[in-house]
């Protein structure tokens, strides 16, 4: 069986999920470079294993670590802390980890809503219809990755797209390391201009630590530039067009917005924006799902299945906004490499749902469902354009 699963339009996760949790949830699945792996699709698996960094290893050079990408990954990058375990990962978790605290995020909150605010006035004087992708979902998360990071506004079309390009599973590994090459050389400039005239911004802070190379200080910046916009971006787009198709769920946040707050967390359990998985290498003998594994064999956790498993989630495949203990999803991740910006996906998901359902709740499809072009060629899937209007 040959992984990732082919996609289809839509917003419920491939067919075979379903079958291997109940026949074979630790399924050996063949990969793109001729590996083999085991597929997990149970939540109690996917959750155990990615809280278990003692037998389940992140380090693309450890042996069995699953290749997805277009490039093979044969070591960690400095400072790329998504795939380095402990001690390295918790050093460099413990530099970012006061940037992205509750405390931290409040004090956001009002440029997180000023940047939305502006947004949605420049869609709401412009032509109609509108891409709700490129006037609003997108821009919003990257202008406040660039005021977090000290990165210029008017570069974001310029890391947009290699950022896209880097995370594209359908381009050629030459293209996705010539992106990759691109984004490496603008924020290795920013953080030596950083280091020689600081800042107020995240990456100021970050290159004051001594003990923090320049490759590593690199490293780290791409994930966050990355993973800070792409994924929130997507996750804003995908719920927008789920909340219209039904429209009686846009009416019920229009009516009362405060559901907003209950709503992001279950649309991120039912979309499960990084849908290919979370994958791992196996580092010492161990049993998942009745199979035996040991060094050298790989696992993929899929968080879109974990999402949809009903023995965690009653009637999984539909999206109750008002349902009780979504926060349990697994969307993020869990254990030591949840995503570190998981608080700030959050707040700017609230802020911006809040403001289309008070300012525009006459919003809707300017096309039919059946004609939005779904992406699904990159770990988080996504809407090629959501054209909208009011």
């Amino acid at each position: 069986m040959d992984y990732p699963f082919p996609r289809h339009p839509g917003f419920d996760p491939p067919a075979p999920f379903a079958g291997l949790r109940d026949t074979d949830p630790a399924c050996p699945v063949s990969l793109r470079h001729g590996q083999r792996s085991h597929l997990l699709t149970r939540y109690a698996d996917v959750r155990a294993v990615l809280r278990d960094h003692e037998r389940f290893g992140s380090d693309p050079g450890t042996p069995g670590f699953p290749q997805l990408r277009p490039v093979v990954d044969r070591k960690a990058a400095p400072g790329s802390f998504l795939v380095t375990d402990p001690p390295e990962h918790t050093r460099y978790r413990r530099m970012l980890t006061g940037e992205f605290t509750v405390r931290r995020m409040a004090a956001l909150e009002p440029h997180v809503e000023r940047i939305t605010r502006d947004r949605l006035t420049a869609l709401r004087t412009g032509p109609r219809p509108a891409d709700l992708v490129t006037g609003f979902a997108l821009p919003v998360p990257s202008d406040v990755i660039c005021l977090l990071l000290g990165v210029p506004v008017a570069d974001q079309e310029f890391f947009s797209t290699r950022s896209r390009a880097h995370l594209n599973r359908a381009l050629a590994a030459e293209q996705v390391q010539a992106a990759l090459d691109e984004l490496h050389a603008y924020l290795a400039d920013l953080v030596r201009t950083r280091r020689a005239e600081p800042r107020d911004d995240l990456v100021s802070r970050l290159v004051t630590d001594p003990t923090l190379t320049d490759e590593e200080a690199v490293g780290m910046t791409v994930l966050l530039l990355v993973g800070g916009h792409e994924t929130t971006a997507n996750s804003i787009a995908l719920s927008v067009l789920a909340l219209l198709r039904d429209r009686t769920r846009w009416d019920a946040l229009v009516a009362d917005p405060r559901l907003v707050d209950n709503a992001v967390e279950e649309l991120l359990r039912y979309l499960s924006p990084v849908h290919q998985g979370v994958v791992r290498a196996v580092r010492a003998d161990t049993e998942v799902a009745d199979r035996r594994l040991g060094p050298g064999d790989g696992v993929i956790a899929s968080l879109f299945a974990a999402n949809r498993d009903p023995a965690q989630f009653p009637d999984p495949d539909h999206l109750d906004l008002r349902r009780r203990r979504a926060k349990r999803h697994l969307a993020f991740g869990t254990g030591v490499h949840q995503c570190i910006g998981h608080l700030l996906a959050r707040l700017e998901m609230r802020v911006a749902l809040r403001a289309l359902v008070t300012d525009l709740p006459d919003l809707r499809l300017a096309v039919p469902f059946e004609d939005v072009e779904f992406t699904f060629d990159a770990p988080i899937y996504g809407l090629r354009a959501l054209p909208v209007t009011w």
